[in-house]
């Protein structure tokens, strides 16, 4: 069944025209990636689905609800929850008070909400204390997916999840991503890293320029010779 789908996006800045004819669709339970280089209008597409940015045709339908012109805050209550480029986590806050203004719309969250994130993420209850600030980029970003998951998300947004980190904690970001989907929540990754994004995902799609150029089974986008040459470099 499908969670989130885009129909016919066409999104612009000014006369600038963005994102051309988009259709993509995230299914209860799957991980998609959203492959592209620089100015493929991957981030265009995230504020689009968010409602940060408005379609200027086009239909978004999250949860079962027709939400193109629904407010940011209106999607975010459905269901909708954002891990953003380079963290953003409040850097003079504690890990627990991040941890605590992801669960703003439930009043702070219950236990089984911060049992759930230590569970996934053992380092948020042995930093809680700590100041987010002083973490490092591998750790904060353990922090960034606790905090979305406080807000008890039915679908996870994550901008570029490899932007910044060593290759060995980029792997362990995406295990712990994989571990975020298999508890339940469904994943749309926006990334460049295709090779490491495409190893987890169920289902890829590719843009470029605006347009989506590629799109199928993870498996099948790894083998193909087109995204080899453009992505993995081989």
């Amino acid at each position: 069944m499908s969670l989130l789908k885009l129909e016919g996006i066409n999104t612009y800045y000014g006369p600038i025209h963005i994102l051309q004819d988009l259709n993509l669709e995230v299914k209860e339970g799957e991980l998609v990636c959203l492959l592209g280089g620089n100015a493929s209008g991957k981030s265009t597409t995230l504020k689009t689905i968010l409602g940060i940015v408005r379609s200027r045709t086009g239909r978004i339908e999250f949860a079962g609800e027709d939400v193109t012109t629904r407010s940011t805050s209106h999607r975010i209550g459905k269901g909708m929850a954002i891990v953003p480029e380079n963290r953003r986590l409040f850097a003079p806050m504690t890990v627990q008070e991040n941890l605590e203004l992801g669960a703003y719309l439930h009043r702070g969250g219950t236990k089984e909400d911060y049992d759930r994130v230590y569970s996934l993420f053992p380092l948020c209850y042995d930093r809680r204390n700590q100041l987010a600030g002083t973490l490092s980029g591998g750790e904060q970003q353990m922090v960034a997916m606790g905090r979305a998951l406080m807000s008890r998300p039915k679908l996870m947004l994550m901008d570029e999840p490899s932007m910044g980190l060593a290759p060995i904690l980029v792997e362990r970001s995406f295990e712990v991503i994989k571990q975020v989907h298999e508890s339940g929540v469904a994943v749309l990754v926006v990334e460049q890293n295709a090779n490491v994004s495409l190893s987890i995902a169920d289902r890829g799609y590719v843009l470029s320029t605006g347009r989506l150029v590629l799109e199928g089974k993870a498996s099948d986008l790894l083998e193909d010779a087109g995204l080899r040459k453009a992505y993995l470099g081989r």
